[in-house]
């Protein structure tokens, strides 16, 4: 093969890759500062930087369910194993009680996925440590 039928194959792999990664539905496509309006559901509970009647957000992706010292979280999330990673935050904000049945988590989820992916592009951004 001639050098620039190789490099031409590597662009056009390159190319599918960045495409199918722009498609994937990943928070990177989301608008963080449309997800700060939706987390306005979210204040009721939670917050970032401290414990409400829901735990604090801060480095929620990434951490592992049930983590933050001082939240009382029900034993079905201690039992979960789930880490938080952009896949389970859009199926649990989809339906919370489907994702972790017997979780204390009362929202009953998300209904455009449009929503969550700004929800997780804002958290991205102001929860990371």
């Amino acid at each position: 093969m001639s050098m620039g039928i190789k490099s031409g194959i590597s662009h056009a792999i390159l190319g599918m890759a960045v495409v199918i990664s722009l498609g994937s539905g990943s928070a990177l496509a989301g608008d963080p500062v449309a997800g700060k309006k939706v987390f306005n559901k979210c204040k009721a509970c939670h917050a970032i930087g401290k414990n409400k009647i829901g735990p604090d957000l801060t480095g929620l992706i990434g951490r592992p369910a049930a983590s933050i010292e001082g939240y009382k979280y029900s034993k079905a999330m201690k039992a979960s194993g789930i880490t938080w990673t952009e896949e389970n935050l859009t199926q649990f904000l989809t339906k919370p009680k489907k994702f972790v049945p017997k979780t204390k988590m009362s929202f009953g989820g998300l209904k455009k996925e449009k929503q969550i992916e700004d929800l997780l592009a804002y958290l991205g951004e102001v929860t990371a440590k």
